[in-house]
C-alpha cells in the first residue's frame, strides 16, 4: 500500500483528495499539511511514500522550498507536485528542487492516480502536454546542434550510480556499495536516464563506454 501525505493550504482540496485516494485499496492517506513547514514535520513523523505537494501556500514555506528541504532530509520520499500552474518556469523549478513528478489540478482523476503509482515506483511523471513541450524543445536543440554536455547535469551520486550500472552491478549491489536503499538507487537511475534521454540499461552502458567511465581501479 502506498502511504500518502497531502499538502495543500485549502482544507476542501485536502478533503477531496483524501476521499478520492482512500477510495482505492492501494492508497492510504496517512496525514495532511497546510503549508511547507507542516509538511516537513509530518514527513519526519509519518514517513510517507509519496507527498502530494501544492506550490503556492501563503503561510509558512512554499511548495518548492519544502520540496527541496524534504529531498535533502528524506531522499527516498517521492514528491509529486500538484498545482494549477501550467507554466514551464514552475515545472523546471519543481524538477530542480527534486520533485519526482508534476501534474495539474485540472487533470482527470485517473491521471493523478497514474502519476502517484509512477512516482511511488521510483519513476518520474510529467503531465502529457509538459512532456510534449519538453520533447519539442529537446528536438529543436538537436536540430540546431546544441552542444550542451548533458553528463555535467548529473549529480555526483548520479554519476556514481551510472558508473556502477555500467560495470554490471545490480541495483541491490549498488545500494550496498553506496549505503543507500534500493529504491534510492532506482530513483537515481531513473533521473540519469531522463537527463541523458536514455530508455534502457544497455543504452546506459553504451553511453558510459563512450564517456570512458569503465575504469575498474
Amino acid at each position: 500500500m502506498v502511504k500518502i501525505l497531502v499538502v495543500d493550504d485549502h482544507a476542501v482540496v485536502r478533503s477531496g483528495l483524501k476521499m478520492l485516494l482512500e477510495g482505492k485499496a492501494e492508497f492510504q492517506v496517512i496525514g495532511e499539511a497546510a503549508d511547507g513547514d507542516e509538511a516537513i514535520q509530518a514527513v519526519n513523523a509519518l514517513r510517507p511514500d509519496v507527498v502530494l505537494m501544492d506550490l503556492n501556500m501563503p503561510q509558512g514555506k512554499d511548495g518548492l522550498t519544502a520540496t527541496a528541504e524534504l529531498k535533502k532530509l528524506h531522499p527516498d520520499v517521492a514528491v509529486l507536485i500538484l498545482t494549477m500552474h501550467d507554466d514551464d518556469e514552475y515545472l523546471f523549478r519543481g524538477i530542480h528542487a527534486g520533485a519526482s513528478g508534476y501534474i495539474l489540478k485540472s487533470a482527470p482523476h485517473e491521471e493523478l492516480l497514474t502519476a502517484i503509482r509512477s512516482v511511488s515506483a521510483g519513476n518520474a511523471y510529467l503531465y502529457p502536454t509538459a512532456t510534449k513541450r519538453l520533447m519539442g524543445e529537446y528536438l529543436e536543440k538537436l536540430k540546431h546542434g546544441d552542444s550542451t554536455n548533458t553528463y555535467e547535469t548529473l549529480s555526483d551520486r548520479e554519476k556514481e550510480v551510472l558508473g556502477l550500472i555500467a560495470k554490471g552491478y545490480s541495483n541491490k549491489e549498488i545500494a550496498e556499495q553506496l549505503v543507500i536503499s534500493v529504491k534510492t538507487v532506482e530513483t537515481h537511475k531513473s533521473n540519469v536516464m531522463e537527463k541523458l534521454g536514455l530508455r534502457t540499461r544497455p543504452e546506459l552502458v553504451k553511453y558510459a563506454v563512450k564517456k570512458g567511465l569503465l575504469s575498474f581501479e
